[in-house]
């Protein structure tokens, strides 16, 4: 039986898309404003992020502590509201619409890792939440999943495959649970 070897692994096929500098300037700034207890406005926070290349809306609110890997991978739309503790770790593109909420500690994880290969090596997907999509707080997105419209993902909840419209889901992995009627 085969056995993983993490000195063959090897992701320099991966581009962030950005170079050294800048990651370099990112990583101190992500540090010192975003992961920070400490609450800057939330206006700085927008202009940093469009200013390293992220597309953002208006009305959008950035809590304390949030760690956001790659800005200029990030697109996000008007009245988003992003939650203390949450990471998006954005290896790939991730796009946020519209009145979109990630409650605390909610996770988007574009990156994962091959686990039937001896080398185990880096796999990347791209997150779409659409419009109205409510992530709840301590919950995970997976690489490559689409959450549709208005869907929920419940507290404490994994999604590893894409969330219909209009529809609530709960557990790990996350199955559909009931509608989500909007009054």
């Amino acid at each position: 039986m085969k056995e993983v070897d993490l000195s063959r692994f090897n992701n320099d096929w991966y581009n962030p898309g950005a170079g050294k500098i800048k990651r370099l300037l990112w990583f101190l700034i992500n540090g010192l404003l975003f992961q920070s207890r400490i609450n800057a406005f939330g206006s700085c926070k927008v202009r940093l992020l469009r200013l390293f290349g992220a597309r953002v809306g208006y009305g959008v609110v950035i809590k304390p502590s949030v760690n956001i890997k790659y800005p200029w991978l990030l697109s996000i739309g008007d009245n988003v509201w992003i939650g203390e503790r949450v990471w998006i770790d954005n290896l790939a593109k991730v796009t946020i619409s519209n009145n979109v909420c990630l409650s605390q500690g909610a996770m988007l994880l574009c990156g994962n890792h091959d686990y039937k290969k001896v080398s185990f090596d880096l796999m990347v997907g791209e997150i779409k939440l659409e419009n109205g999509v409510w992530i709840g707080a301590h919950s995970i997105v997976c690489p490559g999943v689409i959450c549709a419209s208005h869907a929920v993902l419940s507290v404490n909840s994994v999604a590893v495959s894409n969330l219909e419209a209009y529809k609530i889901y709960q557990g790990n992995p996350a199955v559909e649970v009931r509608d989500r009627a909007i009054v």
